[in-house]
């Protein structure tokens, strides 16, 4: 069975956020991730990590004007200063938490520009904070998100993901492989699983039910299978990463984790 890691943006609603972590490691989870942590002071996030016996395994950098609906500014020329200092600001979290990767959120296509315009910003950004995060040890990870929950999302397939790694050239560039979102938009996953791990490009799976975003026993992907798929191929390449669990819960979250427990 494959390790899986509590999102804690998504799971444990009923607790706030800084209780959330106590509440994963009574459920037996031993790693967390979440989507931002900057509204909390690093030291006091390790410190919840620590006395709950967690790992911190992912955290998105800034995303721009979150509120305002942005969701990400990787591919936005023109805000490449503004990408920098967020990135720089996540990996001074990133080395507090002793967090080994950071999403990088990709950002959306504006209004009437076309994705191929906003290819080399992105890859030049993406190309930079590789190599800053480097020096560190940490991962930079993008992701394909599918565009009924994120309309006009910059990156949305696998084989997109994987042909800009090959042009971002970084060895510390990886994909973070959402099969919610890979089942959405493409189907197949257990042959992208196939596919894609082995290349040692994949860096964090993540997990939903489809097409609810609820546990992921529930819905039209049978999981049991590709976790299945996930422990066969790692032990044949050796890959020994995490399995996000970033749904919204149907009813309380401790009850819906039977999934895991079975």
């Amino acid at each position: 069975m494959p390790r899986f890691a509590a999102n804690l943006s998504m799971l444990y609603p009923e607790h706030a956020f800084l209780d959330r972590f106590a509440a994963a490691a009574r459920d037996g989870f031993k790693a967390v991730e979440y989507l931002f942590p900057y509204e909390h002071d690093a030291k006091e996030l390790a410190a919840r990590l620590r006395d709950n016996g967690l790992e911190q395994v992912l955290f998105n950098g800034p995303p721009g004007d979150w509120a305002g609906g942005e969701r990400g500014i990787a591919c936005l020329p023109g805000r490449e200063d503004e990408f920098r200092a967020g990135i720089e600001q996540a990996l001074r979290y990133a080395d507090v938490l002793r967090c080994p990767r950071i999403h990088v959120m990709a950002g959306l296509v504006p209004e009437g520009r076309d994705r191929a315009d906003l290819r080399p910003t992105y890859v030049a950004n993406l190309r930079w904070a590789a190599k800053v995060a480097a020096s560190l040890g940490v991962n930079v990870l993008i992701e394909p998100i599918n565009t009924r929950d994120i309309p006009r999302f910059f990156l949305n397939r696998q084989d997109h993901a994987h042909e800009l790694l090959g042009e971002i050239a970084a060895l510390n560039a990886q994909v973070q492989m959402d099969l919610y979102h890979c089942q959405v938009v493409e189907g197949d996953v257990a042959m992208k699983i196939r596919q894609y791990l082995p290349t040692g490009h994949v860096g964090h799976f993540q997990i939903a039910g489809v097409p609810q975003r609820h546990e992921p026993d529930v819905g039209e992907v049978n999981y049991p299978y590709l976790f299945d798929v996930i422990d066969e191929v790692s032990a044949q390449c050796g890959w020994e990463g995490w399995v996000g669990c970033e749904y919204r819960p149907a009813g309380a979250t401790s009850e819906g984790l039977r999934w895991m427990k079975r």
